[in-house]
Parts: C-alpha cells; structure tokens; sequence
C-alpha cells in the first residue's frame, strides 16, 4: 500500500488506503477508520481563499497523498463542496457572535456537504469497474443509511439515480420531523426507504450488525454514508477550516464554536480541523436530552444508553459513534476534557431559546441550532464578551416548522430546494428493528 495508511480504532483489522477506507466505510473489526497519523497541514497556505473547495484542496491534500483518489481531489470537491458557508454575523448582539449557516445545500442541512462530498469519491472508485469480477455479480454498491433525520435525506439527494449505487435508509417510525420524513422517502428510482419501529439507535445497530454479517456481506456490497465513512468526515473539516480562517480575518482572534452534537461526526470534524492547525480555540458540544456524552465528560463512565425523543429529532442518539474516533485521537480522559466540553438542553428550554433568540436577535434557529444557542448563552459572560463566538446552524428551520412556526407567530420561508422535494410523493416499506427483517428487505 503506498500513500497514507487508514486503521480501525479497534486496532483488530489491517491498514488500508483511503480509497478502501471509504469504500468499505466500517472496518471489518466494526471500528471506525482514522489516519494512522495525521498528515501535516499548513494553514498558512490557506489564508487569502474564502472557496471550500481551494481550501479543500490544501487541507485535505495529506489525506488523500499516494491514493487513487489523489488527482480527482480537486474535481471532487468542486463538484460536492460548491456550496454557501457563510459565518454571519449576529448583528443585534452586542457581544461578537456570530452563526456557520451550513443549511444552504440542497436538503437544507450541514450533511449536504459529506453526502455530496462521498457521492463524488465512490463515483470515481466504482466507474470504470473491471468487467466479470466478483464485484459486478454481486450487483450494484449498497449504501445502508441509519438516520436520525437530516442524513438520509442528503446522502438521496446525493446518490439519486446514480446507476451504480443502491441507498438504503433506514429511520425510525415517527422521531423525524414530518418535513424530514418527506425528504426521506420522496426518491424512489435506486432509493429504498425503510421505517423501521424503534429507535435510531436500533437503526444504527442494524447497519453495524449487517456489515459484519458474513451472509449478508457475501451477497452484497455494503458501504455507509453515515458519518461512520470518513469519506463523510473530512469535507466537514474543510467548512471549520475555511470558517476559522474567516473569523481569524475579520477579527483577528481565534473562533470558538458551539456544535449541536448527536452522533458526534459533526464535532469530530471540527477538532480535527483544530488538531490540522487550523485557528479554533474552544469547543463546546451542544446536546438534547439524550446525555451519554456530557455524563462522559463528567464522571469518566461510558455508559451508551436508550435514546430519548426530543425536539431536536437529529441528535436523539444514545450511543454516539464517533465518541470512537474521539476517544482514539485522545485515550486519556483528562486530554479529551481540555479538548472539549459538552452541555445539555431539555425541549422546554429549546422553545425558550427559539422564542427568546428570535425576540432579542431576529434570528429564526431549527431546534438543533437552538440547542447550541441555549448552550452559547450559558457560557460566563468574560468568556462571550472577549473572543469570537460561532453557533453552528445545521438546518434551515423550515425543516421543522411544525415546532418553529408556533413559537415565532409566523410562517417561515421555505428555501426552493426543500420546497421542491415536499411536492414529491413518498414510498417506504415498514420493517422491525431485527437484522432478518432488513435482509428480507435487501432482497
């Protein structure tokens, strides 16, 4: 293997290249694929590009250096990362805060940028294929998609009518928005949509176990596009990178974020922006109810846990993967602690903070976006007051405007793209949350 060398972080599988890494998407281990070493970036090389995909190409070039990948970087994150990431400023607010909006792709969600982002790396590792191989009489790339809401809906648009690709999605029965529903079972065509009854977490559970199913895995070809795939994550840092360096140009101090946190890929791109080199000072992890990793943080006792249904539907996880990859780049607690922070919300508080915040500020917040809000302004005020602030906005709030609508008093705007998706009609099948109930499904 030349270039640079991906492992699992269960440390019970080979290394592998990138191309493998975000082929496979799960080790076979059922660990999650990191970098052996971090390659070395220059930020400075940076500084003067305000496009996500100029950035890309220098913040992920180590990643990708020696891999097949390697001269279609470029192409790659024009075609996926051409998309608005504006840091705008929270002008009513006296201290310096300011909102990454990343709900401007087309499902209106930050997963826009991966989905998009792996869509375009399959792409070239599945076209051309070798004719007559094992690969071929398995059929086309099966995607397996547990989703708590906003992924899903990316990862279809991203992988719509691609002919060799089949996305399968699965969600639980009535913990998405009715919005998100619709944006997960509108496709059709290469697109199956399972509603599972259960939890994410069952939905999650089910990914793992059938990629790791010797049966399963024998008949067809599995990948993920959760943020398991790292393909998923490394777009993400290029949005904290190109953010950071904005707030370093326009204020000359460091950003700090609050990052609404479900499954932990979100937040785990941003500390590796921060580990890159790139200017970002604290980072604070915003949650719901669901608290497995702020009680983490706290006591230093894993202990995964039932999700519980909230407001913010899309960080409803109880047993966050990525803490993986986190608990890898730092193995002792102390070291993670001085890395990150976490705080959780209650759905009493999220209203509050959507009414409160669009009274003092005139911002409309999804309840994801809130919750980091909340979350900011529990912060000393010495600390909000004397370096710049970002809230991480993941979805527009039109997604949710059965919680938002009341709240505010008004109808809110639906961007163009969503509101072409909601005219769409949607097919899905039922299934239970049991790996045979999926297998049947698969076939």
């Amino acid at each position: 293997m030349t270039g640079s060398a991906f492992v699992s972080t269960r440390a019970g599988a080979p290394a592998v290249s990138l191309s493998e890494a975000i082929a496979r998407g799960l080790a076979p281990d059922g660990g999650l694929y990191v970098p052996a070493r971090l390659p070395s970036v220059d930020p400075a090389a940076c500084t003067g590009l305000t496009r996500l995909p100029d950035i890309a190409r220098r913040a992920l070039g180590g990643f990708f250096a020696g891999d097949r990948l390697q001269p279609a970087l470029g192409e790659i994150a024009d075609a996926a990362l051409d998309l608005p990431a504006p840091n705008s400023r929270v002008a009513a607010c006296t201290d310096p805060l300011y909102a990454l909006e990343l709900f401007h792709g087309p499902t209106a969600a930050f997963k826009d940028f991966g989905a998009r982002f792996l869509a375009e790396c399959l792409q070239r590792l599945e076209s051309p294929r070798p004719p007559q191989t094992l690969r071929e009489s398995r059929g086309p790339l099966t995607i397996l998609v547990a989703t708590s809401g906003d992924t899903g809906g990316a990862v279809a648009a991203a992988f719509h009518r691609r002919p060799w690709v089949r996305v399968v999605i699965l969600y639980p029965k009535g913990l998405v928005s009715p919005r998100q529903e619709q944006q997960l079972t509108c496709w059709g065509d290469n697109v199956v949509s399972l509603r599972v009854d259960g939890t994410f977490d069952d939905c999650q559970r089910l990914v793992k176990e059938a990629f790791v199913d010797a049966g399963l895995s024998a008949t067809h070809r599995f990948s993920s596009a959760n943020s398991i795939n790292i393909g998923r994550l490394l777009p993400q840092t290029v949005y904290y990178a190109g953010s950071s360096l904005d707030i370093e140009r326009r204020t000359g101090f460091r950003a700090s974020y609050v990052i609404p946190a479900g499954n932990l890929g979100n937040a785990f791109a941003a500390v590796w922006a921060r580990a890159l080199g790139f200017p970002i000072g604290r980072i604070v992890l915003a949650h719901n109810a669901n608290r497995t990793v702020p009680d983490y943080l706290q006591t230093g006792l894993w202990r995964p846990r039932p999700s519980i249904a909230t407001l913010a539907s899309a960080m409803d996880v109880g047993n966050p993967s990525n803490m993986e990859r986190l608990r890898a780049l730092y193995p002792e607690l102390g070291d993670l602690r001085n890395q990150v922070s976490a705080d959780s919300v209650d759905d009493a508080t999220i209203r509050h903070r959507i009414r409160e915040d669009y009274m003092q500020y005139g911002r409309e917040w999804c309840p994801h976006t809130a919750t980091a809000a909340e979350v900011y302004h529990r912060l000393p005020a010495d600390e909000r007051r004397d370096r710049p602030w970002v809230v991480v906005a993941t979805a527009h709030p039109a997604k949710f405007n059965e919680i938002v609508e009341p709240l505010l008093g008004k109808v809110l705007d639906v961007p163009d793209s969503l509101a072409k998706l909601l005219q769409l009609p949607r097919v899905f099948l039922d299934v239970s949350p049991t790996l045979g109930a999926l297998a049947a499904a698969l076939e």
